[in-house]
């Protein structure tokens, strides 16, 4: 009798775990449009874990039929997160280019962590978001510009809207985008071996904040890169995780997820400030006309977010 009650336990909680992973199924592949649904497929990837959960909780109920059933669901959700832990196969054969994307929170981020990062790794160009007039001063005065001495800023008085480029090699060809709330920019980077390479800054407005922007925001950075000839780099933070189809809709073309290229998959990022954070990956490198060879997060003191660093080889 007790058996038994075990084995109802268990396929009731194995049937709520798989049916969670189905949710997060839904939630990745649809094209929502409403704001709740969207924020809600931020986290879909923690619900088709569900799938593995479900599994083995229904095969220690020797529920059969209902652990075949687990297995299609976890067949489909390995189908859609898979891809991601694969390395290219494919190799570059040009320069390396080191490529650093920060998120340094209202321009609170410690300015010598920043810094130190960019010497630490050789960084060749960063792109900055949320950067303020104070924030250039502080990391001008931490030694940013002696590092990366060619820059594109267009930094807000205060708050998030400001976004900047550093770079080692010289910048022309510079631009704000319009039909963004915040700053959205790029640059021509001359590089001395690969010659022109268009460097983008994208910052679109969170969903939580204002949904109908995001969403114009995200189809107007599609536009751009759309339009946009290789070799190119972005660094962003999209507010858009590899679970929001408008994420993935800039992947559809020329550029690809630094993070997919390499095969460490979703790289979480926010929020970096809370002992259980992060748990989503919003801050991404693309890359087109190249291939990442290696990627990881860093912690810097004061963001809410992790920055993203690549070693990218570029086609030649």
């Amino acid at each position: 009798m007790m058996r038994k009650g075990l084995e109802r336990a268990l396929l009731v909680l194995g049937w709520g775990a798989v049916v969670a992973a189905v949710a997060g199924i839904v939630l990745h592949v649809a094209d929502w449009r409403q704001k709740s649904m969207v924020l809600l497929a931020s986290g879909a990837m923690w619900l088709m874990l569900g799938a593995v959960v479900g599994l083995v909780l229904l095969l220690a109920a020797r529920g059969w039929r209902s652990s075949a059933a687990a297995a299609l669901v976890l067949a489909g959700a390995a189908w859609l997160v898979v891809p991601s832990y694969i390395p290219e196969a494919r190799a570059a054969e040009g320069p390396e280019l080191v490529v650093m994307q920060s998120n340094i929170l209202f321009g609170k981020a410690d300015p010598v962590a920043v810094v130190g990062a960019v010497r630490e790794n050789n960084v060749d160009v960063l792109t900055v978001e949320e950067l303020t007039n104070d924030s250039i001063t502080g990391l001008r005065g931490a030694g940013l510009e002696e590092r990366l001495p060619y820059v594109y800023l267009e930094p807000a008085q205060s708050g998030g809207g400001g976004t900047g480029i550093y770079s080692r090699y010289p910048l022309r060809d510079t631009k704000k985008y319009d039909g963004f709330i915040m700053s959205n920019i790029s640059a021509t980077m001359q590089h001395p071996q690969r010659g022109p390479i268009s460097v983008f800054a994208f910052h679109p407005i969170p969903p939580n904040l204002d949904f109908g922007a995001w969403s114009a925001e995200m189809r107007r950075v599609d536009e751009i890169l759309a339009a946009t000839s290789a070799p190119a780099i972005v660094g962003a933070d999209f507010n858009a995780t590899h679970d929001h189809s408008a994420y993935r809709a800039l992947l559809d073309g020329a550029f690809a997820s630094a993070a997919d290229q390499t095969g460490d998959g979703v790289l979480l990022t926010y929020p970096a400030d809370r002992r259980w954070g992060p748990v989503i990956g919003i801050d991404h490198i693309l890359v087109a006309g190249g291939v990442a060879e290696q990627i990881r997060t860093l912690t810097i003191p004061g963001s809410d977010h992790r920055a993203v660093l690549a070693t990218i080889r570029m086609d030649l």
